[in-house]
């Protein structure tokens, strides 16, 4: 029998996990969060999940939590309290209660390439992977370049449904990594499962350009999109700290291209060297395969239909 802790279980990734995990009649799984009323009943009433109640900086509650787990699997999702002092509130009840195993908040692009600073959002990241190497508790660190959903979301505004249009920077023949929720949540289920995987894992469901991504969408639903080139990746990193000089509190204004622009210009490449072939039962879903899925009209709201279990 191995123990999951998901702290933050009532999130979008973490429900996904959830559902993953379940399949295994072998794991028993540890939730934690505020309030588990969020939860779907197919979660709390399933026998082999135990819901915990209680903070991010509830040291008693946390301790609770993490006692008899095998791997703990932070799934927060929130501000840079939450992302560091309360990852390392985590870490160091894992510490203390000898919880060999913590899976980092992280699926995102290779962000241990990037500088403190470079971009902003995953500074958490690198902090928390720093603290961790300090630390008995062995960290886990799961990279899967972009989430697919979000990216084909208005967020990045780079599909356009309503006039069929792609709109992007650089030269258009850039790789943009991605990986579906559903498969992310998959490899980290078989993580979790599997006490020998520590330190930085990289999986991959596909890699295109953008030209390649259009061409899919064109096979998919019959349409031959517009391709709009807004600027060079030069212009792009001027207008996006243009934009965050001008008005460092709208963080929504230019937040998206800060995250475009490191995701695309090779810096934080999790590929071409992935290790999907670790996990063979885990089949996963490429760019074409991902808007094969979706209606066009459904297309921008597949980040959202997250929520919908």
């Amino acid at each position: 029998m191995t123990t999951v802790g998901i702290a933050g279980i009532t999130g979008k990734f973490a429900r996904l996990l959830v559902s993953h995990l379940l399949k295994d009649s072998s794991v028993s799984i540890r939730g934690y969060c505020r309030d588990p009323t969020k939860l779907p009943e197919t979660i709390t009433s399933s026998s082999q999940v135990t819901v915990i109640k209680g903070d991010a900086f509830d040291t008693e509650s946390i301790h609770s939590f993490v006692q008899g787990c095998d791997v703990v699997v932070c799934c927060y999702l929130g501000d840079d309290r939450l992302m560091v002092d309360g990852q390392k509130m985590l870490i160091d009840a894992c510490e203390e209660i000898n919880v060999p195993r913590y899976i980092a908040s992280d699926w995102a692009l290779d962000y241990t390439k990037l500088q403190l600073g470079q971009l902003f959002p995953k500074d958490p990241m690198i902090h928390v992977k720093s603290y961790l190497e300090g630390k008995k508790v062995q960290g886990v660190h799961i990279l899967i370049g972009g989430f697919m959903e979000p990216v084909v979301s208005p967020f990045f505004n780079i599909i356009d449904t309503k006039s069929n249009t792609f709109r992007y920077w650089g030269e258009g023949n850039e790789l943009m990594e991605g990986t579906t929720y559903d498969d992310a949540a998959a490899f980290t289920a078989a993580v979790a499962k599997d006490a020998t995987a520590v330190g930085v894992i990289r999986f991959l469901g596909g890699r295109s350009t953008i030209h390649e991504i259009a061409t899919s969408f064109a096979k998919v639903y019959g349409i031959k999109p517009t391709m709009e080139r807004l600027g060079s990746l030069d212009d792009l990193y001027k207008h996006m700290h243009q934009l965050r000089e001008q008005s460092p509190e709208n963080i929504y204004a230019y937040m998206s291209l800060f995250f475009y622009y490191y995701w695309i210009n090779g810096q934080t490449f999790v590929g071409p060297e992935v290790e999907n072939a670790r996990y063979p039962e885990i089949k996963t879903v490429d760019w074409e395969g991902f808007l094969a899925r979706w209606p066009l009209e459904q297309l921008p709201t597949a980040f959202f239909a997250l929520n919908a279990n």
